[in-house]
């Protein structure tokens, strides 16, 4: 278990993040899969997967944050990538949006990634190596009725990612994002048909794309793309170029 390294992918219990913690698990990593509320699929994934570290924690929060770290860090094991794929949506008109659903938003979209970053890169800088990989969104570069407070926060991920690989680059850290464009998941899959037919007519693919075509993006940047960093990579289907 100590020889592999270890690659942590938030919310990792369904959707994007359990294709990413397949994948990095296939690609040799001891996978951390953290979850806040789903215990067993958390649990069932951990037992497909064979190994790995289970980690439960309320990422909304700062304590939350912080257990992950404490974690990790007594795990013993070396950490070399982070995915911050652990997100949170509500959609509501501007004029109808709420404070509450503002901090929410806020809180586990931007305030999560910026400070579990800032404390787990701190273990990637002692072994001078590390992978930080975020997953933001189309939304964030064109907007989308209903999703202000989202595409703000997924914005700010991408402009973050830019800063963050700045000042990572001379401990050899790489960081990058990854902007999902219309994926099948649980989310999309509740659409009503006519709101779902209407994204695939936008869509050069005509198609949505499958959390595994993210996860194999996840797959590249944490062993490969040794001169990538600082970059928002847009997977989409041709629905936006960047």
């Amino acid at each position: 278990m100590s020889e592999k390294k270890l690659a942590l992918v938030t919310g990792a219990s369904r959707g994007i993040g359990k294709a990413i913690a397949k994948e990095l698990n296939q690609k040799g990593f001891l996978v951390g899969i953290h979850y806040n509320s789903s215990r067993q699929s958390a649990e069932e994934l951990l037992k497909e997967l064979g190994d790995g570290l289970l980690i439960q924690a309320d990422l909304s929060t700062i304590e939350g944050c912080d257990k992950v770290y404490e974690e990790i860090k007594n795990s013993k094991l070396t950490l070399e990538v982070l995915v911050n794929n652990a997100g949170y949506v509500k959609d509501n008109p501007i004029f109808n949006a709420t404070l509450e659903e503002f901090d929410q938003m806020i809180n586990i979209n931007m305030k999560t990634v910026w400070y579990l970053t800032k404390r787990l890169m701190r273990l990637m800088i002692r072994n001078r190596s590390g992978r930080i990989i975020n997953i933001s969104s189309i939304i964030g570069s064109i907007g989308n009725p209903t999703q202000s407070i989202y595409g703000m926060t997924k914005a700010a991920i991408d402009n973050f990612t830019k800063t963050a690989a700045m000042e990572m680059a001379e401990y050899g850290i790489l960081v990058n994002s990854i902007a999902p464009g219309f994926i099948d998941t649980d989310m999309t899959k509740n659409l009503p048909e006519e709101h779902k037919n209407m994204i695939l007519s936008r869509i050069p693919l005509k198609r949505m794309g499958t959390p595994e075509e993210i996860a194999q993006v996840v797959g590249f940047l944490a062993t490969s793309g040794t001169y990538i960093t600082g970059t928002v990579i847009h997977v989409n289907g041709g629905m936006y170029g960047g």
